[in-house]
C-alpha cells in the first residue's frame, strides 16, 4: 500500500515568473532531508575466526631468517624466467577479464552510491492537436523533476557496503590470478628444461642401448651368446626409443603452453629458448626466513573469499530493509504555455509531496528474501572456512617437500658422481682392453640413469619452491593495486 501527500499548484501569468518563495521551501525541506539520522539493520560485518592453526606443524626450511618471495622469479640465474613472466602479465586473457570484472565492480559501486543521493531530471514536451469541427491545440511544457528515497533503515547503504566488497574482490580476484599465472608459467619453463636435459641423457641411452644390442646380435651370430640375448638388447633399444619419443611431445607441448601462456610467437619463443636449452633455472637466494601464520591473509583468494563474505553480510541488510516501510520525496517545478481556438496562456507550476510505502501483506516474500540472504551468508562462510584449510594445506604440503628437497637433491648428486666415477673406471679398462664393450654401455646407462634421476629430484626442489610462493600469496599485499585498473 502506498500513502502519497502531494500540494499542486499551477500559477499561469504573462511573465513565465517562478513562485521563488515557494521554490526555496521545497529546495529547504530536501536538504533537511539530508541530515536526517537513520539506522542501518542487518549485522554488522566483522571478519569471523577461521579455524587457522596456531602454529604451523612442517618444519621450515633452513630453519631460516632471511628473505622475502616478492619478485622471487628474478632471483633465478636464468633471466628469461623473469621475462616470460612478464610477457604473461602484459598478454594474457585471464587477466584480462580479471579487469574487465574490476571495471564492472567499479560501475556496480557507483549505481550503488547513486540511490543515497536525490536524482533530478530535465523533461521537455511540445504537443500539437486538432479535431472537427475546426479546432487546433499547441501545448508546450519544461519541467525538472526531483526524487529521494530517504534510507530510513539503511538497505541503500548496505547496498553500497556490498558493491564496496565486492570491488574489492574482484581486485584481489586479479592478484591471484596473477599470482597463479606467474607460478604456471615458472613450472612449464621448468618443466620443458628438465623435460629437454631428460631428452638429451634419454638420447644418450639410446645410443649406448643400440651399441649393446650390435655387440649382442654379433656375439649371436657368432654363436657366442644365446638368441634371447639378442631378442632382449633389441628389445631393450626399442623400448628407449619409444621413450624418447614420448618425452619429444612433451617438451613440445611445454613449449605451446608457454606460447598460450606469455602470448609470444612460437618462433621468437623458439629463439629465446635455444640459447639454454636443457639447463634448469637455478635460484640465487629461494630461502624462505620465517613464515608467520598472518601470512594466510596475504593470499589473494582468502581476501577474494572474505570480501565475498563480506558482501553477503551486508546484503542481509539490504533484504531486511526491504520489510520496513520507505519513505521518498518527490518535486518538480516547471513552466508551460499553451494555445487554444487562438488563444495563449503561459503560466508556472510547481509540486512537492513524500510518498510512504507501508509493507503490509506479501504472501512472506520479503521475509523469504531475508531468508536467502541468511542463507548465502552462511553458504559464502562456509566457503571462506573452506579456502583458509585449503591454504593451511598447501603451505603444509610445501613445508613438508622443501623439508627434505635438500637432502634428496645432495643424495641424488652423490649418487651421479659416484655411478660417473664408474664408468670412468670402466671405460678407461676398455680402453687398455681389460674391460667388454658391453660392461662399458652397461656402466654407461647406470650413469644416464642417474644423472637423470639427480634432474627429477632438482626439479622437485625448486618446483616446491615455487609451490611455497603460490601457497603463501607471491608476496602479493592488499595495498597493491592492479595493473592496468581504472584509478591504478
Amino acid at each position: 500500500m502506498t500513502l502519497s501527500v502531494n500540494r499542486v499548484k499551477v500559477h499561469l501569468s504573462p511573465d513565465l515568473r517562478f513562485p521563488t518563495m515557494r521554490i526555496t521551501a521545497i529546495v529547504g525541506c530536501f536538504a533537511a532531508c539530508l541530515v536526517v539520522a537513520s539506522c542501518a539493520v542487518g549485522p554488522d560485518y566483522a571478519r569471523p575466526a577461521a579455524g587457522a592453526p596456531d602454529v604451523w606443524q612442517a618444519s621450515l626450511p633452513h630453519a631460516g631468517k632471511p628473505a622475502l618471495l616478492v619478485d622471487w622469479w628474478r632471483q633465478f640465474d636464468d633471466p628469461l624466467v623473469a621475462v616470460l613472466i612478464e610477457r604473461s602479465a602484459r598478454d594474457n586473457p585471464t587477466l584480462e577479464q580479471a579487469l574487465a570484472r574490476i571495471r564492472q565492480s567499479r560501475a556496480g559501486l557507483g549505481v550503488a552510491r547513486s540511490a543515497l543521493f536525490p536524482s533530478v531530471d530535465l523533461a521537455a514536451s511540445r504537443t500539437r492537436s486538432g479535431g472537427e469541427p475546426a479546432f487546433e491545440q499547441t501545448a508546450a511544457r519544461t519541467t525538472f523533476d526531483a526524487a529521494w528515497e530517504i534510507d530510513l533503515f539503511g538497505g541503500n547503504r548496505r547496498a553500497s557496503e556490498a558493491a564496496l566488497a565486492r570491488l574489492s574482490g574482484a581486485r584481489f580476484a586479479w592478484h591471484e590470478a596473477r599470482v597463479s599465472l606467474a607460478a604456471e608459467v615458472a613450472l612449464n619453463y621448468l618443466g620443458l628444461r628438465a623435460c629437454e636435459a631428460r631428452f638429451a641423457d634419454a638420447e644418450s641411452d639410446l645410443a649406448s642401448r643400440r651399441a649393446t644390442r650390435e655387440l649382442t646380435l654379433r656375439k649371436v651370430e657368432a654363436g657366442f651368446s644365446a638368441p634371447a640375448d639378442g631378442a632382449l638388447a633389441q628389445a631393450s633399444a626399442a623400448d628407449t626409443a619409444t621413450r624418447l619419443l614420448a618425452l619429444r611431445v612433451d617438451c613440445e607441448i611445454s613449449i605451446k603452453a608457454l606460447v598460450a601462456l606469455t602470448g609470444m610467437a612460437e618462433p621468437e619463443l623458439r629463439s629465446e629458448l635455444a640459447a639454454r636449452r636443457g639447463r634448469l633455472p637455478l635460484p640465487a637466494a629461494l630461502v624462505v626466513d620465517e613464515l608467520p601464520l598472518r601470512v594466510l591473509s596475504a593470499r589473494p583468494d582468502i581476501a577474494v573469499a572474505e570480501r565475498a563474505l563480506a558482501a553477503a553480510s551486508a546484503e542481509i541488510g539490504l533484504a531486511e530493509a526491504a520489510r520496513y516501510p520507505r519513505l521518498s520525496l518527490f518535486g518538480a517545478i516547471g513552466q508551460q504555455r499553451q494555445t487554444l481556438a487562438g488563444l495563449t496562456a503561459n503560466g508556472a507550476f510547481w509540486s512537492f509531496g513524500p510518498a510512504l510505502d507501508l509493507p503490509i501483506f506479501d504472501a512472506g516474500r520479503r521475509a523469504a528474501n531475508a531468508d536467502a540472504a541468511r542463507a548465502r551468508y552462511d553458504e559464502a562462510l562456509a566457503g571462506y572456512k573452506a579456502v583458509v584449510r585449503r591454504a593451511v594445506r598447501e603451505v603444509e604440503e610445501a613445508l613438508v617437500r622443501l623439508s627434505t628437497a635438500a637432502e634428496r637433491e645432495a643424495q641424488a648428486a652423490l649418487a651421479a658422481e659416484r655411478y660417473a666415477a664408474v664408468f670412468n673406471a670402466a671405460d678407461q679398462r676398455w680402453q687398455v682392453g681389460l674391460g667388454s664393450q658391453i660392461e662399458l654401455e652397461d656402466t654407461r646407462r647406470l650413469a644416464i640413469a642417474a644423472r637423470s634421476q639427480h634432474i627429477g629430484v632438482h626439479y622437485d626442489s625448486i618446483a616446491a619452491w615455487i609451490g611455497l610462493y603460490r601457497a603463501v600469496g607471491g608476496g602479493w599485499t592488499a595495498d597493491l593495486e592492479p595493473a592496468g585498473a581504472p584509478g591504478s
